[in-house]
């Protein structure tokens, strides 16, 4: 898919000079995941990159790479949740029962896996998650479809806005941590920062 940008020679790792060593090698280990999963098995890894292209209408193989690390690390790491509604799984387990849905639910209504369905079909099935309404009700007996989407829309957006590709497309400038903002007035900007091309 072709993104615009409004920044196109913009280049966030420019600046990688001006963070510490903690930052650097924090934003680095983005552009680096690895496509190795210690949690998600081929499958869920399949059907996750398929629904995340989808949510994020972005297909950029090295974003949706980190993406799937950022979920992998969630499920093996299982860092715990604030809160939950009485009656939802904890994130883990709604995870990983609702991709087998989503699996089943695919197979069920075309006799494919979910990352083999055209983009339409793949569009449809996930609105209706996000709806509450995908069936057959029985494939989802158990596992809430709103919050299991809320799920997977909330890991894949916030892994998804930070990766220093997706900056540097948004004309975020990164970590602004040791040097700091001089030019802090309405309209101003400090050297470092983007400056929109078109």
């Amino acid at each position: 898919m072709t993104q615009k940008t409004h920044y196109p020679s913009f280049n966030v790792m420019d600046e990688e000079d001006a963070w510490d060593a903690h930052t650097q090698g924090i934003v680095n280990s983005r552009l680096s995941a690895t496509p190795k999963h210690r949690a998600l098995s081929r499958q869920e890894a399949d059907t996750l990159a398929a629904i995340c292209a989808q949510l994020l209408h972005d297909d950029k193989p090295a974003v949706l790479r980190f993406v799937l690390h950022h979920f992998d690390q969630t499920l093996h790491s299982s860092p715990g949740e604030g809160q939950r509604k009485a009656g939802v799984p904890e994130g883990k387990t709604l995870i990983r029962q609702g991709l087998q849905a989503v699996e089943r639910c695919a197979k069920a209504a075309h006799a494919s896996s979910f990352a083999q369905l055209g983009p339409d079909r793949q569009r449809k099935l996930l609105e209706e998650i996000g709806a509450g309404t995908a069936g057959p009700s029985e494939i989802w007996n158990g596992i809430p479809q709103q919050p299991f989407f809320q799920k997977l829309l909330a890991l894949t957006v916030e892994s998804y806005c930070s990766h220093p590709e997706v900056w540097s497309e948004i004309g975020y400038a990164g970590p602004a941590y040791p040097r700091g903002y001089v030019r802090t007035q309405l309209g101003q900007f400090d050297p470092w920062e983007a400056k929109a091309e078109q």
